[in-house]
This record gives structure tokens, C-alpha cells and sequence, in this order.
């Protein structure tokens, strides 16, 4: 048996045995917030929906290089019958897990970039834990408000930008001539190698304190943000942002995510099928990557975005939800 395979009859395993030792706790809970928003499921049918509904999220995440977390918090804090802090919780996991689950493929194929990740996901990372704490004690009306038109402005600069495949960097600046980041990646579409630099290194490791805090506020990840800030201010390639932006949630989420497990917002019930579903899906989605064309990604990105930041908007207003 491969070590894949391994890999998912462990979570099955896992899965099952999470179910039948706490399924009657778990059951009541799901349950009474059926009740409460008038479903008439059984309580195991919503962990089987929500597989299913992750898998999908998967294999596109990877390729919008949004993270999972961006756009299941408000779908699943809409139309499932879960506290919303548990979603925020299990949608900071499945950001997580994608991430851990599609960065060893991206690094092999030479998308993602260490040199360039590294730097960035240290700031990142140290920022999240505080963002986390604050984010638990805000309301929710207010972080999802402030979400949404952060996305929604990140989807205008991005929608509007001329060159955001290949950007034009003239020379490096000095501070990445030091740290090397700069690298060659094969572009299948085009086929041919492709070499790359960037620049303004110091004002992009800057902004990745306010994504680092951001990403942990809202516990959604923080690929809506890395891929513009790599891409668009810094000049690496669009493939090279989307795969960075993708290994550079493992960094981040992991820190973030120890706030809301030490804070009891991570339930089994629902990150278990969760990140199931979204480990299996992101395998595909790295298949899909590498062999897109650089403008579709880049349309893909800028319509998840531009979903998730308008339901965010709109429920935080208490205009939808």
C-alpha cells in the first residue's frame, strides 16, 4: 500500500473513531442548532455533506491560492447548522490542512519558493497569534464586515492590474539580492523556463505584519492577501505567488491555530470530514496548477474573491444572513 493511500485510510480511521467516541455528545449539539435554524437532517448527514462540500473546495482552493478557509467560514456559517465559532475554528484547519496537503507537490514541480516564503511566513506567523486573540474577542458582525471589503478592494487592484502573469521586475532590490530570492520555473503552458526577481522587499515584509494579524483576526487564512502582495507588489510571477501563497499557510495557520484550539473553537464533528475532504481535493487542484494557463488562474483567484468578500460584506451588514 503507498504511503497516499496510508494517509487516507489513517483518516478514515480517524474519522470513524471520533464519531462513535463522542457521537452522542456531538449529536446533541448538532442537533439542537438544526432545531434552532429548522433543519430536519439527522445530525450524521451534515458531516457527510460537509466531506463532500470540502473535497470540491479543495481542488479549486489550490488553484485560486485563496486557501480553503477564505470561502468556507461564511458558506458553511450559512447554510450549516453549526455555531459560528466552531466554522471559524474548523475553517482555520481546513485552510491548515489544505495548505499541508498541496505544498509538498508545489515545491517538487518548483512553484512554490522557500527563499521567498520563508522571510515573509516568519513576520506572518508572529503577527497571527495576536490577530487571533483579537479576533476571538471581537463581534462577529465586525470582523466579517472589515473582511469583506478588505477582499472586495484586493479584488478591484487585482482586477484591474495590466501585468500580473509575468510582472516586469528591472532589478532586484537589495535586500532580496541578499536573501536570494529569485528563482527559474518551467512554465508548461508556454513551455518554456521562465526566470524571475523581486523587489521591494522591505515595504512587502512590512505589509505581511497586517497579514499575519489579519490572517489570525479572522481566522480564514491568508491567501486573499499573500497572492497580490507577492504578485502585484513585490513582481513574482502569478504561478509563483499562488503556490508560495499556498505553502506559506502551513506557516501562518499553524500559529494562528493554536489560539482557537487552546480557546475551545475547534470541534471534531466538524474539522474532522473538513479537513478530510479538503487534504483529499488539494491533491487534484496541484495536478490542475501546474498545467493551467497563467490569465485563468488569475480569473479564478479574482471570482473566489470576489465571492467570498461580498458574502462576508453583506453578512456582517446584516443585509444577507
Amino acid at each position: 500500500m503507498s504511503s497516499r493511500w496510508r494517509v487516507i485510510l489513517v483518516g478514515v480511521l480517524l474519522t470513524a473513531f471520533l464519531f462513535l467516541f463522542q457521537g452522542t455528545v456531538l449529536a446533541e449539539e448538532a442537533v439542537k442548532e438544526a432545531a434552532e435554524k429548522g433543519s430536519t437532517l439527522v445530525w450524521w448527514m451534515w458531516p457527510l455533506i460537509l466531506f463532500v462540500f470540502t473535497f470540491l473546495l479543495g481542488i479549486l482552493a489550490v488553484v485560486a491560492g485563496v486557501g480553503g478557509g477564505v470561502l468556507f467560514v461564511p458558506i458553511v456559517s450559512s447554510f450549516f447548522p453549526f455555531n459560528l465559532d466552531f466554522v471559524r475554528g474548523a475553517g482555520l484547519m481546513v485552510a491548515l490542512s489544505g495548505a499541508l496537503s498541496a505544498g509538498p507537490g508545489l515545491l517538487k514541480r518548483g512553484l512554490a519558493n522557500l527563499r521567498l516564503a520563508l522571510p515573509m511566513a516568519l513576520i506572518a506567523s508572529s503577527c497571527s497569534i495576536l490577530g487571533a486573540m483579537v479576533g476571538l474577542a471581537l463581534p462577529t458582525n465586525v470582523v466579517q464586515t472589515a473582511l469583506g471589503a478588505t477582499i472586495i478592494g484586493i479584488v478591484i487592484v487585482m482586477a484591474t492590474a495590466k501585468k500580473s502573469d509575468f510582472p516586469e521586475v528591472k532589478k532586484a532590490d537589495a535586500l532580496s539580492t541578499a536573501l536570494r530570492i529569485s528563482g527559474i520555473y518551467f512554465e508548461e503552458s508556454q513551455g518554456k523556463e521562465i526566470e524571475w526577481k523581486i523587489h521591494r522587499t522591505p515595504l512587502g515584509l512590512i505589509l505581511f505584519i497586517l497579514i499575519g494579524f489579519m490572517a489570525g483576526m479572522f481566522g480564514l487564512g491568508a491567501g486573499w492577501a499573500n497572492v497580490p502582495v507577492l504578485n502585484l507588489l513585490l513582481g513574482a510571477p502569478l504561478k509563483i505567488s499562488v503556490a508560495t501563497s499556498v505553502f506559506l499557510l502551513s506557516i501562518t495557520d499553524t500559529a494562528a491555530a493554536w489560539v482557537y484550539i487552546n480557546k475551545g473553537a475547534v470541534l471534531p464533528l466538524i474539522a474532522v470530514p473538513s479537513v478530510a475532504g479538503m487534504m483529499l481535493g488539494t491533491r487534484i487542484g496541484v495536478k490542475i496548477l501546474a498545467k493551467a494557463k497563467p490569465k485563468a488562474v488569475k480569473w479564478i483567484v479574482v471570482s473566489f474573491l470576489f465571492l467570498a468578500g461580498l458574502r462576508a460584506l453583506l453578512k456582517g451588514l446584516g443585509i444577507w444572513g
